[in-house]
Formats: structure tokens, sequence, C-alpha cells
């Protein structure tokens, strides 16, 4: 499934992305998925949340610069090399992982969820689908 990521740099002081989960905590959104890289002097933090559009107005009305950027939330078999059935097709469609990290929840099968950035997102979830569809015999998408 194509899901809506927000990334904010922040700099890195302490209590920077408390602020900004304060603000999205005081108007109900919840973050479902979070990475944060870090430089000596700006953080740049990735999240889903459950809902993005209200998470850039909120961000951008307090001064933010939000960045909005299609991801993927994919299902990924709980088990040694279960990370495989994703990464193998994509290589072999030649798509760019360029990041991924987890969901903080589970899909409807009951499998864990990583969030996946790519360099060709509309491809990616084409080559997912059919890999999934064709080794695992249902969907791949969840959330």
């Amino acid at each position: 499934m194509c899901v809506k990521q927000v990334s904010v740099s922040l700099e890195n002081v302490p209590g920077k992305f408390l602020d900004v989960s304060e603000l999205l905590g005081a108007e109900g959104i919840n973050i479902r998925a979070i990475s944060v890289a870090d430089t000596s002097d700006v953080s740049t933090v990735r999240f889903v949340s459950d809902e993005p559009d209200k998470t850039i107005n909120v961000l951008r009305s307090h001064g933010y610069s939000v960045k909005e950027t299609d991801v993927i939330a994919v299902e990924v078999p709980d088990h040694p090399g279960g990370l495989q059935a994703i990464l193998k097709p994509l290589k072999g469609a030649d798509i760019n992982v360029h990041y991924l990290y987890p969901y903080l929840g589970r899909g409807e099968s009951g499998q864990p969820i990583i969030i996946v950035g790519v360099d060709k997102t509309e491809k990616a979830m084409e080559v997912l689908k059919k890999n999934w569809v064709h080794t695992f015999g249902k969907e791949i998408y969840a959330l």
C-alpha cells in the first residue's frame, strides 16, 4: 500500500522532536512509524502518522518545513531471511531501496510491517504485489 511519509529537519538539540510530538499529540495525531537520521547539527525525522494531511497542516502552521513522500507499507514474513521476499524482487526489477524502517504494529495477517522508500514507488508496488501473490497467494499491503 502506498502511504504518505512526512519528513522534517530539526536542529539536533534536546527537546526538538518532543515539540513536534506534543503538537501532534495535542491534535490527536498518532505516529505509527518513525525513523531518525542525525548529523551533529540536524536530524531528519521521517514518519508515518494516522492522519498525514492533518499532520502536514499542523506542522506547517507552526513554521516547520515539511516534505511529503510516497512510500510503501508492506508486510514482511516474520522468519529468518523474510526480508528477502521484499528485497529480491525489487533488485530484480532494478528498483533502488533508499531506506526502510519498522511500522509500529502488524498487518491483517499478523506479520510485521515495514515502510520502504524506493526510487520507483509505483513500479515497486506492482512488483511486490505480483511476487507476493505468486509466492504466498495473498496481498502484501496492509494498514
